[in-house]
């Protein structure tokens, strides 16, 4: 194409095409893009992003250098307006453009005895589809406020009946045959808490990619793979769809807590259904941490806009140690500094608050057996 031709072109992304919203990664603020036949995904910056967005067919250089002007205060340049149609034709992202050959992707090790990966469902989205569709009814807000509202009470009472729970616990330990039947509950509870991520994903537009089992002896559990999570509108929808594990986690242990409430004092399941609230619970909850590779940890990502946030923060700290006057350090604007200093300081925070808490929790356990 002559540089004559490529100004007055009118170029139109191509139908189909995911841009994500703007995520924090290290000193840049950067969008993703992923090609919607052979799911090959890139970053962009932000001006890049902004004449994506404007490519509709019927805008040409001449008609974008004035509102890119506008936006970052200076002239859309003809070398950069040839770069992104190159870029964009050579990706296939351009209407009428040829797809590009699927991304290279690492071969997987090989499935052991002891370790691997198999998928369960030819397709993961439909699968997740009819589960959404049997179980949208209770997806109203009308269904979830309460039942949210139900939780956090029972995290309350958890809070102030701690010690009697805890005992629960330690009465579960001493008895193998009652641990194994509240473990085999958790597994279930652990199955159930990835379809939720697959369900969630669903009501908001979502696809599931995968569902299958993973091993690594002796534990074997259900994944759920949500590939265009990033690429999904709305904060809400990511947040949701994060936490609908954790939420699922904490709503199956409703009925045991209210049968623990209603039963009297002595009553001989009482322990047992206390020691699976505690395990639940710790269950529940610990994937709310926000550390990789948790659900807590994409939701503070989400909530703060960022991308590989611990990664990220670790590139920091190594730049910082650097030296306090190096370019790279100059690089990053001061809302990335305040979020990597603040994340590095609640990671080291979290693993010891962990930490003392597990330590806790085992002596808690152990007076009781003593």
């Amino acid at each position: 194409m002559t540089a004559a031709a490529a100004r007055a072109h009118r170029p139109a992304l191509r139908s189909g095409v995911l841009l994500s919203g703007p995520l924090l990664r290290g000193p840049r603020t950067v969008h993703l893009v992923r090609h919607p036949v052979t799911g090959a995904a890139f970053e962009v910056g932000v001006k890049e992003h902004f004449l994506m967005t404007r490519l509709d067919g019927t805008r040409n250089l001449d008609d974008l250098a004035p509102v890119y002007a506008d936006r970052f205060g200076r002239r859309l340049g003809e070398d950069h307006w040839y770069r992104l149609l190159g870029l964009l034709g050579a990706r296939g992202l351009l209407a009428g453009a040829p797809d590009p050959a699927p991304p290279a992707t690492a071969p997987k090790p090989p499935n052991s005895v002891w370790r691997g990966t198999r998928p369960l469902v030819a397709d993961a989205d439909a699968t997740t589809a009819r589960l959404h569709r049997a179980l949208r009814p209770l997806l109203r807000p009308a269904v979830q406020y309460p039942l949210l509202v139900a939780v956090l009470a029972f995290l309350a009472l958890f809070a102030v009946r701690a010690p009697e729970l805890i005992d629960g616990a330690a009465w579960l330990v001493r008895r193998p045959v009652a641990l194994l039947g509240a473990a085999l509950f958790l597994w279930l509870s652990i199955t159930l808490h990835e379809l939720a991520h697959g369900v969630a994903a669903q009501h908001y537009g979502g696809h599931v990619a995968e569902i299958g089992l993973r091993w690594r002896l002796p534990a074997a559990l259900l994944y759920c793979t949500v590939d265009d999570y990033l690429f999904l509108p709305g904060r809400r929808a990511k947040l949701v769809i994060a936490g609908a594990g954790a939420h699922l986690n904490m709503v199956l242990l409703l009925p045991f807590a209210v049968w623990w409430l209603l039963l009297p004092a002595g009553a001989p399941e009482r322990p047992a259904l206390a020691g699976l609230l505690v395990l639940g619970t710790v269950q529940g909850l610990s994937n709310l941490v926000p550390l990789p590779p948790l659900d807590g940890y994409r939701m503070l990502g989400q909530v703060l806009g960022t991308a590989r946030l611990a990664a990220e923060t670790r590139t920091y700290l190594a730049v910082r140690r650097g030296g306090r006057g190096s370019p790279a350090l100059a690089a990053y604007p001061a809302r990335a500094r305040r979020i990597h200093t603040a994340y590095a300081i609640g990671a080291v925070a979290l693993v010891l608050l962990a930490a003392a808490g597990t330590v806790a929790f085992v002596l808690a356990v152990l007076g009781v057996l003593g």
